[in-house]
């Protein structure tokens, strides 16, 4: 009798642990677990609600909806937006708590290389993320053009969305800069929830590089300060070509954990790597007898050539292309350090290679523990302007 009650006390440890162990925190919610209920805060921070609080929302009496509320007052769109002036820095959001940001949209007005987007995870003084935001959402030549992928969404007419999980465990503060000569409109919603986050669980960095031109024989680095353990998740690229052909031979090339002149993974081409093939073109038969061969804009779940200008004849004459690779499936882990490099490679006489002197900038997105490794200044205005 003695050892039936201890088993009986041991089997209701254990079936509490196994219930424990499956409670849900409502992070990683998907098609299999939507069902799932939680212990999770819902939260959501807009310029109708600056804080995110509880029963807060809407209460506003002044702000850019003032006007158009006039007759209806307060809880009618009075501050649906915010106005972010020349040279100066808003506080996008500022969460306090443990959780993690699940979704961004954002219509941000004015010049999409003057709008520097920056997060700020704990209680850290150098940010995890800083690019131009358009490069952020994947729309680096200030155009916009349909994204549908499974980490970014970019809708008609200029609607950036980011879904990159994005913990914390203590802070989250997010800010938007406008170093632009003019001032400009912001329209956005950050969309948290408040929940025990993974012991396991990496901080989200992007980080923005450009050159232009890239100098002649050399590598276009991607990153190489990343230092700790983590896994490297995606890669926007906006390529301008300043020559005639075709401009995407070279290979990318991850230096992983100690790698010196020979990388661990390498690529065969640039618009393999993209997941494309033979230059993004298709072929049309003509009904008298010729072909036609151009470039084609996809975008899918993980890949993507949302972006191709072809020019127009006139001043606007290069040939521009912005591009997206996520490793969702497919992330490139490392245990101390990664470095990313890509050739700019085409063709010259003779079947030979062409090292390419092109305008490349790029966004790099990685998870990771630990403190991350120093980021490279930012480029200036003049540096980042698109011309």
């Amino acid at each position: 009798m003695k050892k039936f009650f201890l088993l009986s006390v041991v089997l209701g440890i254990l079936a509490s642990s196994a219930y424990a162990q499956q409670k849900f925190n409502g992070l990683d919610a998907n098609m299999g677990n939507i069902y799932r209920t939680s212990d999770a805060v819902s939260r959501s921070i807009s310029p109708e609600n600056f804080t995110g609080e509880k029963g807060k929302g809407g209460m506003a009496t002044t702000g850019t909806g003032a006007g158009a509320s006039r007759d209806l007052g307060q809880t009618w769109k009075v501050s649906p937006s915010v106005i972010i002036k020349k040279h100066t820095t808003f506080t996008v959001a500022e969460i306090d708590g443990e959780g993690a940001i699940q979704h961004i949209w954002m219509t941000p007005t004015g010049n999409w290389r003057n709008s520097i987007i920056r997060f700020y995870w704990d209680d850290e003084a150098t940010p995890s993320v800083e690019a131009p935001v358009g490069d952020f959402f994947c729309m680096g030549w200030g155009k916009y053009a349909p994204v549908t992928s499974l980490a970014v969404v970019v809708n008609p007419g200029s609607a950036f969305n980011c879904y990159w999980p994005m913990p914390f465990r203590k802070k989250c503060r997010i800010t938007m800069e406008n170093i632009d000569n003019e001032d400009m409109v912001l329209y956005y919603q950050v969309d948290y929830t408040l929940t025990k986050v993974p012991e396991d669980a990496g901080y989200f960095h992007a980080q923005f590089r450009r050159i232009n031109p890239l100098p002649y024989k050399k590598d276009y680095v991607l990153v190489d300060s990343i230092k700790g353990k983590g896994q490297y998740v995606g890669t926007y690229l906006a390529y301008g070509s300043n020559k005639n052909g075709w401009w995407g031979e070279g290979e990318i090339k991850f230096f992983m954990d100690g790698d010196t002149k020979f990388p661990t993974i390498i690529g065969t081409g640039t618009e393999d790597y993209f997941c494309g093939s033979y230059n993004f073109e298709t072929r049309k038969k003509n009904a008298d007898g010729s072909e036609t061969r151009a470039y084609t804009e996809f975008s899918g779940p993980y890949t993507g050539l949302p972006q191709v200008i072809r020019g127009d004849g006139l001043y606007n004459v290069a040939q521009r292309f912005g591009m997206y690779r996520w490793h969702i499936t497919d992330p490139i882990r490392f245990e101390k350090n990664l470095k990313v490099t890509i050739q700019a490679l085409g063709w010259r006489s003779g079947g030979r290679y062409m090292p390419l002197q092109d305008d490349i900038a790029s966004v790099v997105f990685w998870y990771q523990t630990g403190q991350h490794g120093p980021f490279p200044k930012l480029p200036s205005k003049d540096e980042l302007e698109v011309n």
